[in-house]
């Protein structure tokens, strides 16, 4: 019997491929709370903002690996703020707008990743 961690031997391959699943997911989640706050948007806009935050989370993990321990408050503060400088620069909205849109996409990234756990756990 393979052990679960020799499939991928947490090498290289597995970092970039769960940091492009990251992004995707950011991706998605913020073209829903773009398209719910400001309309039709295009997606490219989405995946463009997307990977300050996935890249940010990616850092994070690979740190917390090495052994420094983050508090989770600091993680989403931190989180909050690089996804809010991302949406803002590249949808070119106001801060109070990307604050806006920045909330709604941390609600619509818990309920899509809520649902996702809920179907992998169900599986």
């Amino acid at each position: 019997m393979i052990p679960a961690q020799s499939v991928t031997g947490g090498g290289v391959l597995a970092i970039v491929v769960t940091f492009l699943l990251a992004w995707l997911f950011y991706a998605v989640a913020l073209h829903l709370a773009a398209t719910f706050f400001l309309g039709d948007v295009p997606t490219q806009r989405a995946a463009t903002a997307a990977f300050a935050p996935a890249l940010f989370a990616m850092l994070l993990q690979l740190g917390q690996v090495g052994g420094a321990d983050i508090p989770i408050v600091v993680f989403i503060v931190v989180s909050f703020l690089v996804a809010l400088f991302a949406n803002h620069l590249v949808y070119r909205l106001r801060w109070t707008s990307a604050a806006m849109l920045t909330l709604l996409y941390f609600a619509f990234a818990f309920a899509l990743g809520l649902a996702l756990f809920n179907i992998y756990t169900f599986l």
